[in-house]
């Protein structure tokens, strides 16, 4: 209500929120997630990773394409798109931490190795760790599937101990109807800059509303239909579809850049892996960190509760070792793929052919992919595609978070 009333001083007192809040405890997100991934890796390798999340004979209920396919689509599908062109194309013109000059073969090439980083295992980590306990006490412990359910143990003892429990649980569901609403909003503004783009439509609120109303419908429908029904569905589709996107941009675009700049991107990604997940700048005094890495991990943290369960859900039957294996490199590895073919091809170019999309990307992120169809044989079709591969993960998106939200209240 305050945010509707009051717009500007509701932004300017959330700005000076997540200002204190990176600029005083950056180390301390930097350092949570970086020990989430050692601990899956631990439990993964560990005689832990024989654990069933379920009883000892159980079996997973989905297959493993579908359940990657709902990972992706309730995870990060709609960020992906949205940046997976964009982040490569800002950090080729502003290099991380102004470590070089921007505009350079080498910035391109740090540009693919900090989108491969920001999209990578890291991000996954904390949703991986929240679904990895929810789905231990739900399904080999037969308790409640609850953020406080996870607590109560820990809780049990102190003062009003039940009422703490609740108000976990209220904090989880705020959390998930505010980090959602992030996405939702992301996808909005790029469907309505690509129907701008494409179609001449007005961009404003207007058009968002109306996008916002059918999207609306669209995933109250499937969440009504149910996991099995709608949310699978519609996941698989939009998995098809990303997939059919990148093989034509791989055929069709600068194939041998692309091959190479995944390669290299990967390599690059891997041996520097230590450095970034750690790198504060302390004594250079950068904010680079806190407006990118430590917003992504806190964006990914406001998620973890709702992913977290959503992910515990789907993933009833597997080992910890296949859970920590599905969820901490699948998704990460065709998030690399989509940037290093993307952003590749994007690159390129920009670098061969001056074709100016980092400027456009500059001017206006919503319609940067639309720029860089425009370079590609049958842009409308790719275009139309997009579209809809954007609409699809918004709606699974919001039809799972509908579905989990339900659970916890």
């Amino acid at each position: 209500l305050i945010g509707a009333a009051v717009p500007e001083g509701f932004k300017s007192g959330a700005d000076a929120a997540l200002g204190w809040v990176t600029t005083y405890f950056g180390w301390f997100y930097l350092l949570s997630v970086f020990g989430f991934v050692m601990v899956l890796v631990y439990l993964a390798f560990s005689r832990y990773g024989e654990v069933r999340l379920g009883p000892p004979d159980s079996r997973p209920d989905y297959s493993f394409f579908s359940w990657i396919a709902m990972l992706l689509a309730a995870g990060f599908g709609v960020g992906l798109v949205f940046y997976g062109l964009a982040e490569p194309m800002t950090f080729f013109l502003e290099p991380p931490y102004g470590d070089m000059e921007g505009g350079t073969e080498q910035a391109a090439r740090y540009a693919i190795q900090y989108a491969f980083f920001d999209w990578g295992v890291h991000q996954w980590a904390a949703f991986a760790i929240v679904g990895l306990i929810i789905a231990y006490f739900q399904f080999r412990k037969g308790e409640a599937g609850l953020v406080s359910t996870t607590l109560e143990h820990v809780t049990e003892r102190l003062p009003g101990s039940k009422k703490l429990g609740t108000a976990f649980d209220v904090f989880a569901v705020v959390a998930t109807v505010v980090g959602v609403a992030t996405s939702l909003g992301l996808g909005v503004l790029q469907i309505n800059g690509g129907l701008n783009y494409v179609a001449g439509v007005p961009e404003g609120f207007l058009w968002q509303a109306i996008i916002l109303a059918v999207m609306f419908c669209a995933y109250m429908a499937s969440a009504a239909s149910g996991l099995d029904k709608g949310i699978k569905i519609l996941s698989n589709i939009n998995l098809s579809l990303a997939i059919a996107l990148m093989l034509f941009i791989l055929v069709f675009g600068p194939t041998l850049t692309i091959l190479n700049t995944v390669v290299q991107g990967l390599g690059d990604y891997l041996q520097h892996f230590f450095e970034m997940s750690l790198r504060t700048d302390a004594f250079a005094g950068s904010d680079w960190a806190s407006s990118w890495t430590v917003f992504y991990w806190a964006w990914t943290v406001t998620w973890s509760p709702f992913i977290g369960l959503f992910v515990a859900r789907i993933s009833r039957g597997r080992t910890i070792r296949e859970y920590v294996f599905g969820v901490l490199v699948m998704p990460p590895l065709l998030a690399c793929l989509w940037i290093g073919i993307y952003g590749g091809a994007g690159l390129h170019f920009e670098l061969v052919d001056g074709a100016g999309l980092a400027q456009a990307t500059s001017d206006n992120i919503t319609t940067a992919v639309f720029h860089f169809f425009d370079l590609m044989p049958l842009s409308m079709l790719l275009n139309v595609m997009t579209m809809g591969l954007i609409f699809i993960f918004l709606i699974t998106s919001a039809d799972s978070a509908s579905y989990i939200v339900s659970q916890m209240t």
